[in-house]
């Protein structure tokens, strides 16, 4: 998914305002989590938020999003978020997140989600991050089942 940072998005130093790259993170997370389970989805949870480095008014935001790990009706999706001047040819890594969706049926309730099945190195590795994560989610004391 990509965005140009408008004055709009802006605050008064010209860099965009966070809500809006976690609006964008959101969007671009629920699109990939849909994709994966064919289905609507809601945003369970947002955590491990992390901003980098600001991005200014006529940046091109760029958001990478996947899903890097599936709990019954929930999946673990993970977002990268780049900047780039594009007069400079300067591209940063602005911000990361990880989101929690879960698929519903067509009653609104929680419905069972194909697993994620990682083929490559790098999906190995976001995997096996993400089942680490998702244990770690469990043991907290604001977890909601």
């Amino acid at each position: 998914m990509t965005e140009m940072v408008l004055p709009s998005h802006t605050n008064s130093l010209d860099s965009v305002f966070g809500g809006v790259i976690m609006s964008w993170i959101d969007i671009c997370a629920a699109i990939s989590a849909q994709r994966h389970c064919h289905r609507p989805v809601v945003t369970a949870s947002i955590d491990a938020l992390n901003f980098m480095a600001p991005a200014y008014k006529g940046w091109v935001v760029t958001l990478r999003a996947s899903v890097n790990f599936v709990a019954r009706s929930s999946m673990e999706v993970g977002v990268r978020v780049e900047a780039e001047h594009l007069v400079r040819k300067e591209k940063i890594q602005i911000a990361s997140a990880y989101l929690t969706f879960v698929a519903l049926d067509d009653n609104g309730k929680p419905m069972l989600v194909e697993p994620v099945l990682p083929q490559s190195p790098d999906e190995k590795r976001r995997f096996a991050a993400a089942k680490i994560r998702r244990e770690l989610r469990i043991k907290s004391p604001n977890f909601k089942q």
